[in-house]
C-alpha cells in the first residue's frame, strides 16, 4: 500500500506541542505510512489523525500537573496516548506497555526515528509487570471496559499516584459499574474530567487516585 498523505497540522497543534511541533508532524506522517501498513491505524483514519488521535491524546497531560512525573501507558498500540503525550510533555518519562511483538517493534523504530529521549517501550501485559513497573500516572485508551481496565492499571500506580484513563460519553455509567472493583484496588472516588476544551471534540477522562493499598478480600487475613 502506498503511503497516504498525512493531513497538515491544525493551527492549535502549535499551542499543544510547542517546539516539538515538527516531531509531532513527523509522528503523524509515520502513522499515515507504516502505521497504516502495520494495521495500527485504519486508512480511513488518516484524514483525522490530528483531531481524533494525536491531539486528542496529547492533551491528557492537562490532567498530569506533576512536573517530571513517570507515566505508564497500558496497551499503547500505535503510541496513543503515550507517545503523543511524551511529545507534548518533554518533562514526563513515559513507558509504553504493549504485549504484541510487532507493535513493540514498530514503537521502538518510531521512537528511534523521532529521537525522543523521554519515552521507552516495555513488552508485556500489564498484569505481568506488577512489581517491575510503577508510575505517578497510569493511562490507557480504548483498551477495555473500566471495571476491567482498572484491574490492569491500578497495580502499576504508585501510592498517591493517579489513573488517567481515556473514556467516552459513557464514562459516568462505567464508573458506577466499576466502583466496587476500584475500592478493592485501593482507589479513591473516580471523577469524570474533560481536557482539550479547544479541540473540536474534547477528551473525556476518568481520573482516580491510588489512596491506599488494595483492601483484603472478605475472609482474607493480612499477615
Amino acid at each position: 500500500m502506498p503511503a497516504l498523505v498525512p493531513p497538515p497540522a491544525p493551527a492549535l497543534a502549535e499551542g499543544i506541542f510547542g517546539a516539538r511541533l515538527g516531531l509531532a508532524q513527523d509522528f503523524v506522517a509515520i502513522l499515515a505510512d507504516s502505521g497504516v501498513r502495520h494495521g495500527l491505524i485504519g486508512p480511513r483514519e488518516v484524514p483525522r489523525l490530528w483531531e481524533r488521535h494525536v491531539l486528542n491524546c496529547a492533551v491528557i497531560g492537562e490532567a498530569m500537573p506533576m512536573a517530571g512525573a513517570s507515566v505508564v501507558d497500558v496497551g499503547s498500540g500505535a503510541g496513543l496516548p503515550g507517545l503523543a503525550l511524551a511529545l507534548a510533555r518533554p518533562d514526563l518519562h513515559v513507558t509504553l506497555v504493549e504485549p504484541m511483538l510487532r507493535r513493540t517493534t514498530w514503537l521502538s523504530e518510531t521512537i528511534a526515528a523521532l529521537e525522543v529521549p523521554n519515552v521507552e517501550v516495555c513488552r508485556g501485559r500489564a498484569e505481568e509487570l506488577v512489581g517491575r513497573l510503577s508510575a505517578d500516572y497510569v493511562t490507557a485508551r480504548a483498551v477495555a471496559a473500566l471495571e476491567t481496565l482498572v484491574q490492569w492499571c491500578a497495580p502499576l500506580a504508585k501510592a498517591g499516584g493517579e489513573l488517567v484513563l481515556m473514556k467516552g460519553a459513557n464514562a459516568s455509567a462505567e464508573i458506577a459499574s466499576a466502583t466496587k472493583a476500584m475500592g478493592r484496588l485501593g482507589l479513591g472516588p473516580a471523577s469524570v474530567r474533560q481536557v482539550g476544551l479547544a479541540l473540536p471534540t474534547p477528551t473525556t477522562l476518568v481520573v482516580a487516585r491510588k489512596v491506599t493499598q488494595p483492601k483484603p478480600r472478605p475472609g482474607h487475613r493480612r499477615r
